[in-house]
């Protein structure tokens, strides 16, 4: 079986035409940036962001102590060390451009024909993240997604997986932005709170405006050179 499972996560589809693939970017693009649509696609990219901090965290020594995602499409990462200094720093650093990095990576795998591998590289994220949720809620969320996208990549056609990785990895790429653009709403309003942002202003001194404009920069920049990938006019 598992023989079975790598040659499924490694079997290569021709990419997409760029008509196509722009038109699957028009579609997420209606989707995250709806409110409906944005608050579904904001669970996974919630996920993808805390996956990015525990990432971080573990690669840097610090002890994960779970993940938990709220049905309001936040979330939380706990690891111990450090209270300070560049651990948590890099920490707190990684959670933004998660997803538009990973949406980056997704847009390489297709142009190479690997639209299965960014599926089941899904499938593997949510099985990790699996581990270390620590409430109710979370756990439901990881489960749907990884198990509907296990399915979904066993049992579908090449062309309708073909199509959901695009859509995924758009998706990733247009709701980074959206992210930050919240982010920056909710600084504007007051409610600050415990942001990524904020956190990362009181270890460093640093505004955090500057910190939200480095997550835009990161998230814009990823979406420019994955929609070049996507989108190979010339």
């Amino acid at each position: 079986m598992l023989g079975e499972l790598w040659g499924r996560a490694s079997a290569t589809q021709p990419p997409l035409s760029w008509e196509t693939s722009l038109l699957f970017g028009r579609v997420a693009l209606l989707v995250t940036w709806s409110p409906v649509g944005h608050r579904l696609v904001r669970h996974l990219v919630t996920l993808v962001h805390e996956a990015g901090h525990a990432a971080v965290a573990g690669l840097l020594g610090r002890r994960l102590s779970g993940i938990r995602l709220h049905s309001d499409t936040s979330g939380v990462t706990v690891s111990r060390g450090r209270p300070r200094g560049p651990g948590m720093v890099a920490t707190l650093l990684a959670g933004y451009p998660a997803p538009a990095l990973v949406g980056l990576v997704g847009a390489y795998l297709l142009g190479a024909g690997y639209a299965a591998a960014v599926l089941w590289a899904l499938v593997l994220t949510c099985a990790l993240v699996l581990l270390l949720v620590r409430n109710l809620y979370g756990l439901w969320v990881v489960l749907v997604l990884g198990v509907g996208v296990a399915l979904l990549s066993w049992t579908a056609p090449a062309a309708v997986l073909s199509g959901t990785a695009y859509l995924v990895v758009w998706a990733l790429l247009l709701a980074a932005p959206r992210a930050v653009v919240d982010l920056h709403r909710e600084r504007r309003r007051g409610r600050r709170g415990g942001s990524d942002a904020e956190q990362l202003r009181r270890l460093t001194g640093l505004p955090a405006w500057l910190w939200t404009a480095a997550f835009g920069l990161v998230t814009v920049g990823a979406l420019v050179a994955g929609a070049r990938e996507l989108v190979p006019v010339s």
